[in-house]
């Protein structure tokens, strides 16, 4: 792949061959962020899991300290009292039937679903179109609930939602560019906490494997794994 001229030079700051700590990461990926918007930083992770058993399945939620730096634009399915209560606590778009049919015929403009029990057995027939897109309601990570209100704060306050590819790879974003680097690294110190705590039991040998720090078009910093504690620790220093 070609690269331009800026992404070659932000590649020539970084050294292949180190690890560098989550704080050296993080303000490493800020001055080789190569776009000229405020760039998301994103996480991505190497697990020693095999996705294609069960039991070895990562998968969870957690709500960053210091959000996300993006409100996301929330769709709720829920008719009544619930659909008032998923309005109040800002949803942009509600709805049930019509709205299903419009998801189905491609509708997309939005970041995150949320869906009441009883409306999942319609919500169902959407899994081909939110599936792929990581939008598919889950009662495992808080989307599928009666309390639709709830869900909605926490979304639009920053909660994030991972998930290991069928390469064993996770990726989640831990804030944009204008971030603080403490606030990049609290971010990344509550996710990888979560990723830490759902270490599966059939998982056998090293757990994180690789973890790299990238902006939305900025190179790669390898990140040295073994660092999973007190990582705010140096810029205390």
């Amino acid at each position: 792949m070609k690269r331009s001229k800026g992404h070659r030079a932000a590649s020539a700051q970084i050294d292949r061959e180190t690890l560098y700590s989550p704080a050296q990461a993080a303000k490493l990926a800020k001055e080789t962020n190569v776009a000229k918007f405020d760039a998301t930083v994103e996480v991505a992770l190497r697990l020693g899991v095999d996705p294609r058993k069960a039991d070895q399945m990562v998968r969870g939620t957690v709500n960053l300290p210091h959000g996300t730096g993006k409100t996301a634009r929330v769709l709720v399915f829920a008719t009544g009292d619930r659909a008032e209560e998923a309005r109040a606590a800002g949803a942009d778009i509600v709805g049930a039937d019509e709205l299903i049919d419009e998801v189905a015929k491609g509708r997309l403009d939005f970041d995150a679903v949320v869906a009441t029990p009883d409306l999942m057995g319609k919500v169902g027939r959407l899994g081909r179109v939110l599936g792929p897109r990581g939008l598919m309601p889950n009662p495992k990570t808080g989307t599928v609930t009666p309390a639709v209100g709830k869900a909605v704060t926490d979304i639009k306050g920053g909660k994030i939602e991972f998930r290991v590819d069928r390469h064993a790879n996770l990726h989640f974003i831990i804030g944009k560019v204008s971030f603080g680097d403490r606030q990049l690294i609290e971010n990344y110190a509550a996710a990888l906490d979560e990723v830490l705590r759902l270490k599966p039991s059939a998982a056998k040998g090293r757990y994180v494997k690789k973890v790299v720090f990238s902006t939305s078009m900025g190179p790669g910093i390898q990140v040295d794994p073994n660092q999973t504690r007190a990582l705010t620790a140096e810029l205390d220093a």
